[in-house]
């Protein structure tokens, strides 16, 4: 691997300051490097080294001093890696994704034009469906510290606590460059017409549009939420950049699992469409929790994949709970009921006998036994 010669030079004055921050980043980008160029071994070694050797830097007198509750002196932010996992994204996501990270990278000249726009991005959806990995990649594009605000610590029990809270992460990260991502935006930013809410609630929420509107025209903000129905009108108008993040059509749903199931065994992507086709309403994260178990199943046990477990996992698995292949093959009622929510899907014979490993004589004594049953 060629070194990249600044990234050297930003290592090393980092190092030299004792800026524990900017030298995980460099050792960040170093490993990502490193993992693109086929040394996933090294890569991990190297993060797994930055995370456990930073106390000679704190023990040289650097502390990052970072906003705290009042109360419970808990940090109200945390720094977090960029983001390695690869995102798969619709057509339209994809191109409002471009756009904004082209936007945030041309912030300054668009700018000196008058033609800015405020670079706070919400991105709304259910859980498991990439909001929060989405928000990391921003940061990666763009090189910044990537900064997540900590509810547990944000929201405080005290009265007035927790606009404080929110005044000061918003003070801080303008000031570092980074990217703020507001996850669950709904718990601080909550319509203010609740009859329910205490004043409090109006008073965070002001807070909140105090913040987004003092931020310069370089100040990335991302805000996601599984709600957004709760947010209050006014936050809406703050982010002139949205991406609703649904579950995965097919053709992300079939990038998923060529990624997921498939990584190393290339070979065995032509299953990927019928996959994707008998998966529909599984989350991105559904379809990772499977494909990792049957990987793992089959390292530990030194086999192949048993896709008919991986079929019959998908087959009883629901939005956000998905079920585990079996690690033992299946017996032959499970083996019925895959081969019949198979043929459902118009998935053919061959197809069915292909992806669950048996042949396609076999598939169709069993779709015969479904015809013989319905007589």
């Amino acid at each position: 691997m060629a070194i990249d010669s600044a990234l050297l030079v930003e290592l090393s004055d980092a190092a030299l300051a004792a800026d524990y921050t900017r030298v995980r980043r460099c050792i960040g980008k170093l490993a990502a490097a490193l993992e693109a160029d086929g040394d996933a071994v090294a890569a991990a070694a190297l993060r797994a080294r930055s995370r456990s050797r930073g106390a000679p830097l704190r023990a040289s007198g650097y502390v990052e001093t970072l906003p705290v509750d009042g109360k419970s002196r808990l940090p109200l932010l945390e720094e977090q890696p960029a983001a390695t996992q690869p995102i798969f994204l619709n057509a339209a996501n994809s191109a409002a994704f471009r756009d904004f990270v082209e936007d945030a990278q041309h912030a300054t000249s668009l700018s000196e034009k008058g033609i800015s726009s405020k670079l706070c991005l919400l991105l709304s959806g259910p859980p498991g469906s990439g909001k929060s990995l989405l928000a990391s990649h921003v940061a990666s594009q763009l090189h910044r510290a990537f900064y997540v605000v900590r509810l547990d610590s944000a929201i405080s029990s005290l009265l007035g606590d927790t606009a404080k809270n929110v005044r000061a992460i918003f003070d801080f990260v303008p000031k570092k460059g980074a990217v703020l991502f507001l996850d669950e935006m709904d718990a601080i930013a909550k319509v203010r017409d609740d009859k329910h809410e205490l004043g409090e609630v109006k008073r965070v929420v002001n807070t909140v549009l105090q913040g987004l509107d003092a931020l310069d025209h370089e100040a990335v903000v991302i805000a996601a939420t599984n709600h957004p129905h709760l947010l209050d009108t006014a936050i809406w108008r703050r982010f002139p950049y949205k991406i609703e993040l649904g579950l995965p059509d097919v053709d992300v749903r079939q990038a998923l699992w060529s990624h997921f199931l498939f990584e190393d065994k290339p070979t065995g992507a032509a299953l990927a469409p019928q996959m994707a086709k008998m998966s529909g309403g599984l989350s991105g994260a559904d379809i990772e929790t499977i494909s990792h178990a049957a990987r793992r199943h089959a390292l530990i046990e030194k086999r192949e994949i048993d896709f008919g477990a991986v079929a019959y996992a998908i087959q009883h698995s629901k939005t956000g709970k998905p079920t585990l292949p079996p690690r033992i093959a299946l017996n032959r009622e499970q083996l019925h009921s895959v081969i019949t929510a198979l043929a459902k899907e118009d998935l053919k014979s061959a197809d069915i006998g292909r992806l669950i490993g048996i042949t396609r004589q076999a598939v169709r004594y069993h779709l015969n036994q479904v015809s013989t049953d319905g007589e």
